[in-house]
Parts: C-alpha cells; sequence; structure tokens
C-alpha cells in the first residue's frame, strides 16, 4: 500500500462518478502511466498540477505498476478523506506572492493589503492596480532588454552559461521550497 494524494473535479477523468470515501475504485484494463490506470502523487503539491478541481483526496494506493517523478499508477484505490481545498489554495497562492512582494519596486497598497488580508471586498481593486502595475512595469522591461541587447555581445559563452546555471539553481532552490509550503499546509489541514 501507498499512502498518496489525488485530486478531483466533478467526476473522474474516464467519466465515472467519484467513489465514497472508503469504497474501492479498481482499473480492469491495461495500466499505464500518464495514460490508463488509477493515478496518485505521493506529494500533495506533485499532485496539484494535475488538479481538475479543488478537491484534495488522502488515497491508498495498491498493485502500483508504475512510479514516476511526481505521480504514480495503479489498479486499486481508494479515498481515505477528502476536503474542498479552496481557501487553503488561496491562502498559498497569497503567501507565494508575498515572498517575492520585495520585488515588486512600490506595491500599490490595496495589492499589499489584499495579499496579507484575503479581503475579497478589495481583490477586484488589488487586481486592477496589479495589471497597471505590470504593465508599466513591462515596458521599463522591454527598455531594459534593448539596452541589454546592445551589450549582450560583451559577454561570452562561459559567462552566459555560469549566469543561466545559477539562474536554474535558484529556480529549483524556489521551487523546492514553494512545493514544501505547500505539503506542509497540507499536511497540517488533514493531520497528517
Amino acid at each position: 500500500m501507498i499512502a498518496a494524494w489525488h485530486f478531483v473535479g466533478d467526476a473522474l477523468r474516464d467519466g465515472r462518478p467519484i467513489p465514497a470515501d472508503g469504497e474501492w475504485l479498481v482499473h480492469t484494463g491495461p495500466v499505464e502511466i500518464c495514460a490508463t490506470g488509477l493515478h496518485a502523487s505521493r506529494r500533495p503539491a506533485h499532485a496539484l498540477q494535475y488538479a481538475p478541481g479543488p478537491v484534495l483526496c488522502r488515497v491508498e494506493c495498491y498493485d502500483v505498476v508504475e512510479e514516476g517523478d511526481d505521480k504514480l499508477v495503479c489498479r486499486r484505490r481508494r479515498i481515505i478523506q477528502r476536503a474542498d481545498i479552496t481557501e487553503t489554495l488561496r491562502y498559498y497562492a497569497r503567501m507565494q506572492a508575498l515572498s517575492v512582494i520585495h520585488l515588486y519596486a512600490d506595491p500599490p497598497d490595496v495589492v499589499f493589503d489584499y495579499l496579507m488580508t484575503g479581503d475579497e471586498s478589495i481583490r477586484a481593486a488589488a487586481l486592477a492596480a496589479a495589471w497597471d502595475a505590470a504593465w508599466d512595469a513591462a515596458w521599463d522591461a522591454a527598455r531594459a532588454a534593448a539596452r541589454a541587447a546592445a551589450r549582450a555581445a560583451a559577454w561570452d559563452a562561459a559567462g552566459a552559461a555560469a549566469g543561466a546555471a545559477a539562474w536554474a539553481a535558484a529556480w529549483d532552490a524556489a521551487g523546492a521550497a514553494a512545493r514544501a509550503a505547500f505539503d506542509a499546509l497540507i499536511y497540517e489541514q488533514f493531520g497528517a
């Protein structure tokens, strides 16, 4: 048995209804990861990228046929616990945005207020302010890109490769931290 996570929408991907908690779901045909069978992920953050809806299920998987980096496929699966995590997802998104707010030169107060509180009454105003600021930033970035292009010939291939490797490492580390933060939220919510 492998304990795992699986998001569901209104029905299973093959159109069957979502079974009740504790009810076995059995796949009888061929099993191939990403193609057929019953899928799940060992970590909630990995399951998130395949989510057709906001309902997250803690599942038990039996007869696992294949496993990849972020998901597995099995013949039998049952839901042992489920929750609509819409509010958790919104909270997580706001916290991730706040984790990079320092990169925003001068965030409008309404954007910062929304991210801090999640107050739905100011959400539309925060979105509008963020879009306005994004357009301003895009124009600034376009001008900076033109200047950078003029200087690009001065970079040698080794320097560019080292810079790309540093960015890739930073990106990977940030992604790992974000996934760990999401997993921690879910484990707390599910008592796992």
